[in-house]
């Protein structure tokens, strides 16, 4: 197997509101504890501010204020995912950051079709079934996708 694919297996499983996601390591440059955030004015309540990442400005979103309304209370738990997307480098807020696993492809299922109906449907990319767990794949391009963000279209929950 090559790294390319041995990568392509592997997900980073984090926490908030005490339900399990997952996104690829692929997307993931890196794993920070807090660090200081500047606001930024007339920004969506989920665009917490920027943060000066080893001499990178970069924006930072609140992800259980986007996904369900309620602003992260910050505990030595919380940490920021770095992720790469496209042309855009944006640090995620999540409770914990708790796992790297390794998964069969064939463990992924598509989304419930009951989800399908939800606010939430654009942000699951599907569900894996994980040892005895369930984690949620996120699709972080939709759930971060620049126009909405500025749109600041947000789920209230």
């Amino acid at each position: 197997m090559t790294e390319q694919t041995l990568l392509e297996n592997k997900l980073i499983v984090f926490q908030i509101e005490h339900r399990e996601y997952a996104i690829s390591v692929q997307m993931v440059g890196s794993i920070e504890k807090l660090l200081p955030i500047t606001r930024v004015p007339s920004t969506v309540d989920f665009i917490k501010g920027v943060i000066n990442l080893r001499g990178i400005i970069t924006p930072v979103v609140d992800l259980k204020q986007r996904f369900y309304g309620k602003e992260t209370i910050f505990t030595n738990d919380t940490r920021i995912l770095v992720v790469h997307m496209e042309h855009l480098t944006i640090g995620v807020i999540v409770d914990e950051a708790n796992d790297v696993v390794d998964i069969d492809p064939t463990f992924i299922e598509q989304p419930p079709e009951t989800i399908d109906s939800t606010e939430d449907a654009p942000f699951i990319d599907g569900v894996v079934r994980y040892k005895d767990r369930l984690l949620i794949l996120v699709d972080l391009e939709n759930a971060l996708e620049m126009d909405t963000l500025k749109a600041g279209e947000c789920k209230k929950g």
